[in-house]
């Protein structure tokens, strides 16, 4: 009885083991969040007239560009926004496995998986994907919120309003209903 007794009590401390693994990697979550929350990544075109600026889930937090970039031509404009915008959000999805597995741990193998998929879109091999996560681009620093409530989409926000319509005089059938929906007692 005590082999048996043993072999239980071997068990439960693997069980509990196991618990205590659990908990902890529960632990990071909260930290892995908002480290997934900050996260930046940033890419430049070969010649620097292109920036952008990704976050979380790729989301384009900024894009620059410099004189020198606008005056080549909406073509050439157009490839190097594009080209840099991929890199940006390639390094931005290689910073998000890298966290989530440095919190949760490498069970899934999930940046193999990350970096297996970019060598496949991108046309390159796993090693160079895999050394362009060695070289971990610094992290620019959040930009400053800039407030644009106050922005015209379609015309500068100096520029004097249109001209107001002149009230519609009768009005059609479903404006009268509209108007008298609510004012009956039920």
């Amino acid at each position: 009885m005590s082999a048996e007794f043993d072999q239980l009590v071997a068990e439960f401390e693997r069980f509990q083991s196991s618990i205590r693994n659990v908990d902890d990697r529960f632990a990071g979550v909260g930290a892995m969040r908002q480290e997934l929350t900050e996260l930046r990544a940033s890419a430049s075109s070969p010649d620097g007239g292109v920036t952008v600026v990704t976050g979380p889930g790729g989301a384009v937090l900024d894009v620059e560009f410099t004189d020198a970039a606008l005056a080549k031509g909406p073509q050439a404009l157009s490839a190097a926004l594009l080209t840099t915008l991929r890199e940006a959000v390639g390094e931005a999805a290689r910073r998000q496995a890298v966290l989530v597995e440095e919190h949760l741990g490498d069970n899934l193998g999930l940046v193999d998986q990350v970096l297996e998929t970019q060598a496949v879109v991108f046309g390159t091999t796993v090693e160079e994907m895999r050394s362009k996560l060695a070289e971990g681009t610094p992290e620019p620093p959040p930009a400053p919120a800039e407030d644009f409530s106050e922005e015209r989409v379609l015309r500068q926000a100096d520029a004097p309003p249109p001209p107001q319509a002149p009230p519609a005089r009768g009005g059609s059938a479903g404006d009268s209903f509209l108007r008298t929906l609510f004012d009956e007692e039920d």
